[in-house]
């Protein structure tokens, strides 16, 4: 990051300074994005879900039963199952990344560590085959675990990035960013996956080669907003002003980040209605990620789509939500971004009984779902966070921010745990995707009845013009 002295006789040579240092600062933390985007495109929501539950499958005795630890589980719901236990670990992990974040200074070291993390065990799931489930599941532990910790740093950024009136334009265009991102990984593997007899390679051996692309990707990537992000969150120069200074750090950096993370909880009951909003976010963000985590396994398993179908049509989410996710930005900087949000909710209620439709073996009705859930997808969470960045207290992102991301992690164990659960008990895909109507209808009741004005003024930060 470039510094700049401000003279009073030279004030727009500094303004110019502090706004090109800023845009470049954007630009890094837009390439984050870029960079884990392929992890949760081709990995989650693609090629592994499928893949895993085939490994599994290979591993099953007769019942079709694999027995992890002992556990006798259908091979089917290994991977839905392997995804709550990620997440579940990840929520400690998160919180307690955030406290030493902001009590150390460190956001960006931590950030890209855990990127680094996640990526070489994503590399790693080129030497899954056969019958090693478990180490597909080990790996998607640790990639999974590593994923959400970084995410969750690098939306302590986001204050600082832009006012509170561009707030919706700079995190829809960081999502943006992302799917652009993802996207573009994903037209490669469809072209090595489709062609891969050309290639001389096997279909599995093709699968585990994107899977492994994912993890080289996320990796070369992240060296941009290691270079271009400032250490602490806050240190940004322009208009996102400066955070308060970083705690000191004393003999035991880890016991003082854990009082300090038991101070932060305690201090959220503070303010109530952000909590209230979280409960919102906790709901909806739930049915969202189980049907980005579990569309490939509902494509293959219950409508019968081949692997390059379901590349193609997360290529199509991709691609939309782009456009979706720019598009919804504008809509809320018109009619603000909770009315947006509850609209994308509608959305999702609409997309999700299609799914539930959808006849099988149809490629053209998949792909109209596909675009149906690019339309809301990138909307709903990139506004999500631009609206919790107001209700955060100055000096507590990456607190607050890992909180939020518990929100969103703590809970989504909760959406694959019932749809395993309920193919393990009806063995039918579809009635597990219309039980998670339930996150999208609680969600859009408890939004509905946050006053985020008040919230907003309650933690001290300015209020947008449009809510």
């Amino acid at each position: 990051m470039s510094t700049t002295t401000h003279h009073p006789e030279h004030p727009a040579t500094a303004t110019d300074d502090d706004g090109r240092a800023l845009r470049r600062i954007q630009v890094g933390w837009y390439i984050n994005d870029w960079a884990n985007a392929a992890f949760s495109a081709t990995v989650l929501t693609v090629f592994l879900g499928p893949y895993l539950t085939s490994v599994a499958k290979e591993a099953a005795d007769a019942n079709g039963d694999v027995h992890p630890f002992g556990l006798a589980i259908r091979a089917g719901s290994f991977f839905p199952y392997t995804v709550s236990f990620s997440v579940l670990l990840s929520v400690g992990a998160m919180l307690l990344a955030g406290t030493v974040a902001d009590r150390t200074g460190r956001h960006k070291e931590l950030m890209c560590g855990f990127a680094y993390l996640g990526a070489t065990a994503t590399m790693g799931m080129f030497f899954l085959g056969g019958d090693r489930y478990l180490l597909g599941g080990a790996l998607l532990v640790v990639a999974n675990l590593a994923y959400a910790v970084s995410v969750a740093l690098s939306y302590a950024y986001l204050p600082g990035l832009a006012g509170p009136d561009e707030r919706d334009a700079v995190s829809s265009k960081g999502w943006a960013y992302g799917y652009a991102g993802g996207g573009l990984l994903l037209i490669a593997n469809l072209v090595l996956f489709q062609g891969h007899e050309a290639f001389g390679l096997s279909e599995g051996t093709a699968v585990r080669i994107c899977l492994a692309s994912a993890g080289l990707w996320w990796a070369l990537f992240t060296v941009v907003p290691m270079r271009r992000l400032p250490s602490r969150a806050g240190a940004l120069p322009g208009r996102g002003g400066q955070a308060a200074a970083a705690a000191p750090v004393g003999d035991e950096p880890a016991a003082g980040s854990l009082r300090e993370l038991g101070r932060t909880l305690r201090g959220m009951r503070r303010h109530p209605l952000t909590l209230l909003y979280l409960a919102a976010f906790l709901c909806y963000n739930d049915g969202i990620q189980t049907v980005v985590s579990q569309a490939s396994l509902y494509g293959s398993e219950e409508l019968g789509m081949d692997q390059t179908s379901l590349v193609t049509a997360v290529l199509l989410v991709q691609v939309v939500a782009i456009g979706g996710a720019l598009l919804l930005g504008r809509i809320a900087h018109r009619y603000g971004a909770k009315r947006t949000i509850l609209g994308s909710l509608v959305g999702w209620v609409v997309t999700l009984a299609l799914g539930y439709l959808m006849p099988a073996h149809q490629p053209v009705w998949f792909y109209v779902l596909a675009c149906m859930i690019g339309l809301v997808l990138g909307g709903s969470q990139a506004l999500s966070r631009s609206l919790f960045s107001h209700l955060i207290p100055a000096g507590k992102e990456a607190e607050y921010f890992s909180v939020y991301k518990v929100s969103d992690r703590g809970t989504s164990w909760m959406g694959p745990l019932v749809f395993g659960l309920a193919y393990q008990v009806t063995g039918s895909y579809r009635s597990a995707i219309i039980s998670l109507l339930v996150f999208f209808v609680i969600g859009f009741a408890v939004l509905l009845k946050v006053p985020v004005r008040r919230a907003i003024e309650a933690v001290g930060n300015p209020v947008p013009e449009r809510l």
